[in-house]
């Protein structure tokens, strides 16, 4: 069964493994716990997710952010971090939404049915009529993911198309 479950200590170990397992940045999603010790990621990452889920912490013009994992049973197979709103740089760039899922989980449709459970879980914490989200256009399989859940392009850019999905 897939569904998504907020960052919590109760996983930690399992998230960490995930976390660790993913790049720093790739295809414009950033990962600041790539490469960090289990000890830096249980007494600091991890708590910093739980924190700015509640909006407690947040550095100098960051938003609340829900930080989720997307599980098929008992594996990691992915992350969500939901933006609880905008400010005009994320609106401009990154959105509401971004997403990451593990290299070994690609191509079996869990970006899509993941999306899918991210912007259900979106609404019931933004207030806004359309959720933004960004692609890079060279990752036409991320891109696919997103129109498959209602999104069409808004704008582009040299680099990012920049989608939007109606309430």
């Amino acid at each position: 069964m897939l569904y998504l479950k907020e960052a919590n200590m109760e996983d930690a170990e399992k998230e960490y493994l995930f976390i660790t397992s993913t790049p720093a940045d790739e295809n414009g999603f950033t990962n600041p716990g790539a490469g960090c010790s289990k000890d830096e990621f249980v007494n600091a990452i991890l708590p910093g997710y739980i924190n700015a889920a509640k909006g407690v912490g947040l550095q100098e013009g960051w938003v609340p952010q829900t930080e989720c994992f997307l599980w098929d049973d008992g594996a990691i197979v992915g992350v969500f971090r939901i933006r609880h709103y905008l400010t005009k740089a994320l609106a401009d760039g990154a959105g509401h939404i971004g997403y990451g899922i593990g290299k070994e989980f690609r191509g079996k449709g869990y970006a899509s049915q993941g999306l899918k459970l991210a912007v259900e879980k979106a609404w019931g914490l933004i207030a806004e009529e359309e959720l933004y989200l960004s692609v890079h256009k060279n990752n036409p399989a991320s891109l696919k993911v997103q129109m498959k859940n209602g999104a069409y392009i808004h704008h582009e850019d040299e680099q990012k198309l920049y989608t939007r999905i109606k309430r």
